[in-house]
């Protein structure tokens, strides 16, 4: 995403909240928590993730749901377990985006 002015209104909106729905997701210390464990490795299932951090599975799985509706993490079924993946180009593409907006902000 570039806020470049030529955009039309319509799609920089749709862009805005999209941005917004991601940012929303990262905000909050248990998510940034299973995301730093999520990136470093290549899949793991909730269980996983509760042994690693102190929360209850109810709560990770709740994060995890909130990860994956904003596009962060790619959720697949698997037998009994669900296994979660960090979407790599997505992050890559948020981190783009958040520097853009903020050079944007501060190229007064």
């Amino acid at each position: 995403m570039t806020f470049d002015t030529q955009t039309d209104s319509a799609g920089t909106e749709a862009q805005g909240e999209i941005l917004a729905r991601e940012l929303a997701a990262l905000a909050h210390p248990a998510r940034l928590k299973i995301l730093r464990h999520l990136s470093a490795r290549d899949a793991c299932c909730c269980r996983e993730i509760v042994e690693q951090i102190d929360l209850a599975q109810s709560t990770v799985s709740q994060h995890l749901k909130v990860l994956v509706e904003a596009g962060l993490v790619l959720y697949e079924p698997e037998n009994r377990r669900s296994r979660y993946t960090v979407d790599r180009p997505a992050l890559a593409r948020l981190s783009r985006e958040v520097g853009s907006l903020l050079s944007s902000c501060c190229a007064r």
